[in-house]
């Protein structure tokens, strides 16, 4: 998208240096009025009274023009509709008063998005939320300005800088949840293969902040916002398949610590024939070896702690 914002580079003066201007004319139109009120001559006088109301009113319209920025703020200059520049300067100016100022702030904003219930990409409800940190880019703040329309004010006809703001907080608000929703679509919350290498909701938190951040700055560039940072804050089952998730996951715990048990079980008793085999300390045929296994399999992989019946006799009794 073409850029059409630019810095002013029209004339300004320091306000300080205007404001002694302004009380110089106002005191000097003051003097005029004064002096034509109390001037016998009949030419002179109204002239005088005249230029008096015409400089004091010119000096309190003149006022318009003084403007006071901070650090962060800005000024979109139009001069009757025209864009003529963007205002950056901080500090106390004036400039041309027939230019008309709208008031923009380059300040981070936060925004808190409640969570939101979607579908995962293999369908299953979850609840999703966002936090994000956002602002206005310096250069682009003509298209917060211009691209976004902002619903003037009945009684003025105008929009203030609160109406405005809150109006690219709603933007943000709305192109926020189009986007959370995107995102969540595209991925399943939780990975069920063996593998474990699918990029999930849960697992991958930074691959997905990493595209959330991507499709927001997509979709707020139309308003010259820059997304600072956006995270996934808030994330679980919805309330209607919470339990049976649980057991779910629950079961899969157990699935894996299960195999986990028999692989170690396993080596185990490998290890314990091999070891009773190359010292040579008993001989045992398949039969014994397949009994063997079988206990030291119920010992090592029960839930509770087995009871050895111990044997007095001899192998064969």
């Amino acid at each position: 998208m073409e850029n059409k914002n630019f810095e002013y580079a029209g004339w300004k003066v320091n306000g300080f240096v205007a404001l002694i201007l302004f009380f110089a004319v106002l005191g000097g139109s003051i003097y005029l009025i004064v002096a034509g009120a109390n001037c016998e001559s009949m030419t002179w006088g109204p002239v005088m009274l005249v230029s008096g109301i015409v400089l004091a009113l010119f000096s309190l319209i003149a006022c318009k023009g003084f403007m006071l920025l901070e650090p962060n703020e800005a000024r979109v200059l139009t001069f009757f509709g025209k864009y003529v520049g963007s205002f950056y300067n901080t500090g106390f100016w004036w400039v041309n008063f027939l230019m008309s100022a709208k008031n923009i702030s380059l300040r981070a904003r936060n925004l808190n998005a409640e969570p939101i219930k979607v579908n995962d990409k293999t369908g299953n409800p979850i609840m999703i939320g966002l936090v994000l940190v956002w602002k206005l880019k310096q250069d682009e703040i003509y298209r917060a300005v211009f691209d976004i329309d902002v619903a003037a004010n009945p009684a003025t006809g105008g929009v203030t800088q609160y109406a405005r703001m809150n109006m690219l907080e709603n933007f943000v608000a709305v192109q926020s949840d189009a986007a959370l929703r995107q995102v969540a679509g595209c991925y399943a919350y939780d990975d069920n293969t063996a593998d474990g290498d699918t990029v999930t909701l849960r697992s991958s938190s930074e691959e997905i902040n990493d595209l959330l951040e991507e499709r927001l700055s997509e979709r707020l560039a139309i308003a010259g916002i820059e997304v600072v940072e956006a995270r996934i804050n808030y994330l679980a089952y919805a309330p209607e398949i919470a339990a049976v998730m649980l057991r779910r996951q629950q079961a899969d715990a157990i699935i894996s610590a299960r195999e986990k048990i028999v692989e170690g079980a396993v080596s185990m008793v490998k290890m314990a024939l091999d070891r009773l085999g190359d010292d040579g300390i008993v001989e045992l045929d398949e039969e014994r070896k397949a009994a063997m296994v079988t206990n030291l399999l119920v010992v090592l992989c029960a839930d509770e702690s087995a009871q050895p019946v111990v044997n007095a006799g001899t192998m064969h009794h």
